[in-house]
């Protein structure tokens, strides 16, 4: 991103379920390996070696997830809360909390699966 934009546009991995992007040990919550892979993903499609400025302001996020398959999914386990902590950790915006609108598509079967994120 430069500093003057004010979206970014991203095509990411299809993401993991919240199911499967948080483990628990005892009363203890963490990151397990499949999100911290999600995370790397989405880290390097934005550029790890280039400054990242933080997004400023009330945001809007689109996102489109194109399944891999034909399996039952719950749209709500893959397409929020993964991906947008995915984002805050990527540094592209200060808190989750700056975004008022979420909107979130299932589209159609891609082979391996992907999803397309816009910021704005």
């Amino acid at each position: 991103m430069t500093p003057t934009q004010r979206s970014l546009s991203l095509t990411l991995p299809f993401p993991p379920s919240v199911n499967t992007y948080w483990r628990r040990n005892g009363g203890r919550y963490f990151v397990a390996r499949a999100g911290k892979l999600f995370r790397c993903a989405v880290s390097e499609e934005i550029g790890d070696n280039s400054p990242t400025p933080t997004l400023v302001g009330r945001l809007r996020v689109g996102i489109d997830l194109f399944p891999p398959d034909r399996r039952r999914r719950d749209i709500d386990n893959f397409g929020g809360k993964a991906i947008l902590d995915s984002l805050y950790y990527a540094g592209v915006y200060e808190d989750d909390e700056q975004i008022d609108e979420l909107v979130i598509r299932r589209r159609e079967i891609s082979k391996p699966g992907y999803c397309t994120v816009l910021v704005e």
